[in-house]
């Protein structure tokens, strides 16, 4: 049990999103966005947040991460905080902490989710009776599951973001060539990510002739949308349908036939490209299952801070989730 006010965290590789929730059947309420790189540890965010927030002392925190949790400390997978539940529990007098992945959270807010939080991509039917996949592009690429299991949903964290991903016709095979590598390998996180944008943009320059030109993932997005560069504007149309067609591959590992819910920063600013067409037909183009695939909705998570409303799930009612997570007690 969390014993309120609980403090709960987004804590990614770029930003570290906070807030409070002061009783039971309150909504969590945001304290700050802190910087990552703008703090040395977690502990200090999390004081600044309380104090620009005006909160409460908390009494117990659940926080998420962009990491494996699978030590009582753990160091972030795109950024060098260490989130160890015991010092932060010790820092602030909590008589709880719990640590557990970024996407979990945003599986828990994806069993319950509201209609106006989502837009579509794709006419498809109302989602089935069965598991539901959240993922997301952002500084890294996370994904998790949510399973019915008897009367309990299990949440399945995963590392998805850091299989292989190859080329899949001649277009990609060329861009793949040119692709800048991450310890030798090309990842679904070397491409559907921010570096990932970036690097695509790079990669498409170099196939087309053109000198290196390297450009920052927001520079990109800008100058692809607003169609000033060309190969910016190829590049997040490739990424659209690299990212349907990884959506795809997950749908079919976890049979997510209750939905795709795409969560992360970079999405919603992409959802003119994703209703193109390319983003769907490569979810869809899954031979012999495409008929199935079909009848399975995706979504853009639009709401801010879908992770907040996760964990305000996992600590009001942690009876109907299990999870994996590292859990500190004083």
């Amino acid at each position: 049990m969390f014993e309120y006010p609980v403090l709960v965290g987004d804590i990614g590789g770029t930003n570290a999103r906070f807030g409070l929730i002061d009783a039971p059947d309150a909504e969590p309420r945001v304290l700050s966005h802190e910087p990552t790189a703008g703090h040395p540890h977690p502990s200090a965010a999390i004081r600044a947040a309380l104090e620009k927030g005006g909160a409460a002392a908390p009494r117990s925190a659940i926080l998420a991460i962009a990491g494996r949790v699978d030590a009582p400390a753990v160091r972030l997978t795109n950024a060098e905080w260490v989130i160890e539940g015991a010092r932060i529990g010790t820092d602030f007098g909590l008589s709880r902490v719990v640590v557990v992945n970024d996407y979990v959270p945003v599986a828990a807010g994806a069993a319950g989710i509201a209609p106006g939080d989502l837009s579509p991509i794709g006419g498809v039917a109302e989602p089935g009776h069965g598991a539901r996949l959240v993922l997301g592009p952002g500084t890294g690429f996370g994904a998790a599951a949510l399973v019915p299991y008897a009367d309990r949903l299990a949440i399945v964290s995963t590392e998805a973001g850091h299989t292989d991903l190859g080329p899949t016709d001649p277009e990609e095979a060329q861009v793949w060539a040119a692709l800048e590598r991450v310890e030798g390998r090309i990842t679904v996180e070397t491409v559907l990510s921010g570096a990932g944008l970036a690097r695509l943009h790079a990669a498409l320059r170099k196939v087309r002739g053109h000198e290196a030109h390297p450009l920052d993932p927001a520079t990109v997005t800008r100058t692809g949308l607003d169609g000033t560069d060309a190969e910016a504007a190829a590049a997040i149309r490739l990424f659209a349908k690299v990212l349907g067609r990884v959506c795809g591959d997950l749908a079919l590992t976890f049979l997510a036939v209750g939905g795709v819910y795409i969560g992360g920063g970079i999405a919603p600013r992409l959802l003119e490209v994703l209703e193109e067409g390319a983003f769907r037909k490569a979810f869809e183009t899954k031979h012999p299952f495409a008929a199935q695939m079909k009848a399975i909705p995706t979504s853009v998570i639009t709401v801010q801070d879908p992770a907040l409303n996760g964990l305000a799930a996992l600590a009001r009612e942690g009876e109907r989730f299990v999870y994996h997570g590292q859990t500190w007690t004083a």
